[in-house]
Parts: structure tokens; C-alpha cells; sequence
């Protein structure tokens, strides 16, 4: 083949493959991770372990974004419409997939709207008692909840989170009636159970576990599909032997999007790369450190996932009357 026309060909070919290109080039310029929530949270702390490792691998700077507001959605929808090349991703939680089912007029539709670049962590959520409360597990306190219908408090960290959800989803499973007492926030919630002002929560594992290892908690289950190396010892729900509960599973997950159309080579390299973070040591002691366990999906299996969720917590919330303040 003449120079000539190996010149043409290659040129051709980057004609033809604009995606390649761009992969191959990427990134030649900062990042932007968006985190829809406030610094220090689950969201925030898996978005900037992510991103320090990926800005060494990609010898590029990777810089986290907090935009908080409207349950997340606010920073989903910037992500949108910001332009399709893999330079403006968004930390996905499964918070986004609640707002879909909660918020009827949104701009998008989070389970088909953008491009899943896989989960990485999740963030366990458990049922804590207080001590003075006479159960042990989660046989028990289903026992005591169905011979007192209506006399305890069970708490959440929001209306609509992901905690108020899976507390209905127990509810509905039992046929337990409990009286449900939303805060704003799983630290406010834990400590009125410290308190004995409410009998039982439903909150974020890492708000709780200090209290159940000194016994000023009860840990009764995890609303996990599997244990997690964040809360040693403590069962999932599905363990608990209550044969209506064998099925029961709800992960609170973070991963990485893209806006739609963003070219597939780089959506493909952005995967690997996070990926690649993901199976690192260091990384997984510094998530579990911070109360976070590892939850590696590739992209396919991630929106199996979401779509999966956005079904479940549609059906809790019809059941359950719930919607948004």
C-alpha cells in the first residue's frame, strides 16, 4: 500500500469512528464528577476516593461538584444537558430512582434518560432498637409489632428515602401496622432512639453501627441482599427465618452516569477505568473505613438493577400512600 493511500485510509477511518477517536484522546482535560447531595455523605465520600484514584490513572484533574437541592434532581438534570463527551459524569444513587417515582412532572426519566457506567458501593441500611425494648432479633420484634398493632414508632431518615421505603416494604410483607416517624436526617433519628423517644429506626448503617457495638443499640437486621464488611456480625433480613421475608432485599447504591449519547468508546474506557478503581485494596479499606461496602455492577447489570428498584418502590409507594413533602 502507498504512503498516499495508507494516509487516506487512517484518515477515512477517524472519519468514520469519531467515538474512537475521542477515546482515544480521553481525557485530555479536567473532569467533573457531580454529586447531587451535600459534602460528607455516602454519595460524596464514594465520588471523591473514585475520583482520586481515577485522576492518577487519567494523569487528568477529576473534581467532585456538590449540587444539592430537590432530592438530588436538581444536579441529575445539569448532568442532562451538559455536552455528551464524558467530561460531566454523575455520582447515581438509587435516591434518583425514588425521585422518579415520587416527583410525576421531573424533565427526565432517570431509568432511561442516561448512560450507566456501573455501580461501585453501596451504603447499608439496618433496623436498630433500643435496648429497653424486649427483642432481639428480627422474629421477635415482628412479634411484638403484631401483638401491639399500632403502639410503636418506628423511625426513617426522610420521607421517601430509601429507608422510609424499605420500612414500608417490611410493614406491607408483616401486615404490621407501626406507627411511622420520618426526620431529616439519620443522625437525628438514631439519637432519638438512643433517647427511647422513638422504640425502633430504620437508618444508614454507618450513623448506627458505633451504638450497636457498645450495646447502646440493637442491630436487628441489615436491609441488604447480602452481609457487608461495613457491619460485621449483623444479619441481613432475608436471614431472619420469617419465611415472608426470605425474598427481602434493599441496597442503597451509588455508580456512575453519563449524559446520552456521549460516544461509546468513552463511555466503554470510563467503565473500565472504574472498574479497575474499584478492584483496588486501598480503595475498598478506605469505603469500608467510611462505612461502605463494595457493590461492583457492570453498566448492564447496574440498569437491570435500576429498573428492577424503579418497579419495587413504585409498588411500595401506591401501597403505602407515599409521597414527597
Amino acid at each position: 500500500m502507498s504512503r498516499s493511500l495508507r494516509f487516506f485510509c487512517l484518515a477515512l477511518a477517524a472519519l468514520l469512528s469519531p467515538g474512537l477517536a475521542h477515546a482515544q484522546s480521553y481525557p485530555n482535560r479536567p473532569v467533573k464528577v457531580v454529586v447531587t447531595f451535600t459534602p460528607g455523605g455516602a454519595a460524596d465520600v464514594t465520588a471523591r476516593i473514585f475520583s482520586e484514584k481515577l485522576a492518577e490513572l487519567w494523569k487528568q484533574a477529576v473534581v467532585v461538584e456538590n449540587r444539592p437541592g430537590a432530592g438530588g434532581s436538581i444536579g441529575a438534570e445539569a448532568v442532562l444537558r451538559s455536552p455528551a463527551d464524558g467530561y460531566t459524569l454523575l455520582l447515581a444513587t438509587n435516591t434518583h430512582i425514588i425521585n422518579q417515582v415520587v416527583y410525576p412532572n421531573l424533565s427526565f426519566n432517570f431509568t432511561k434518560d442516561f448512560a450507566p457506567l456501573g455501580l461501585v458501593t453501596s451504603s447499608p441500611m439496618m433496623l436498630v432498637t433500643n435496648p429497653a425494648l424486649p427483642v432481639k432479633n428480627m422474629k421477635e420484634f415482628t412479634e411484638l409489632l403484631k401483638a401491639n398493632p399500632g403502639k410503636y414508632e418506628i423511625a426513617s431518615c426522610n420521607v421517601a428515602s430509601p429507608h422510609h421505603f424499605g420500612l414500608e416494604m417490611y410493614k406491607h410483607a408483616m401486615g404490621i401496622e407501626a406507627l411511622h416517624v420520618p426526620y431529616r436526617g439519620c443522625t437525628p433519628a438514631v439519637a432519638d432512639v438512643l433517647a427511647g423517644h422513638v422504640h425502633a429506626a430504620a437508618v444508614s448503617a454507618p450513623a448506627a453501627i458505633a451504638f450497636t457495638k457498645n450495646g447502646r443499640l440493637n442491630a436487628l437486621g441489615l436491609f441488604s441482599s447480602e452481609p457487608g464488611d461495613s457491619a460485621p456480625g449483623v444479619p441481613t433480613i432475608r436471614q431472619s427465618g420469617i419465611p415472608e421475608l426470605k425474598d427481602f432485599a434493599l441496597d442503597n447504591y451509588y455508580g456512575f452516569m453519563a449524559p446520552p449519547a456521549t460516544p461509546a468508546a468513552v463511555l466503554k474506557k470510563i467503565e473500565a477505568d472504574v472498574r479497575q478503581v474499584a478492584m483496588m485494596p486501598d480503595v475498598r479499606k478506605r469505603l469500608n473505613e467510611a462505612g461502605l461496602d463494595m457493590l461492583v455492577m457492570n453498566s448492564t447489570d447496574m440498569m437491570k438493577l435500576v429498573r428492577a428498584d424503579y418497579e419495587k418502590y413504585a409498588k411500595v409507594a401506591k401501597e403505602a400512600g407515599i409521597q414527597a413533602e
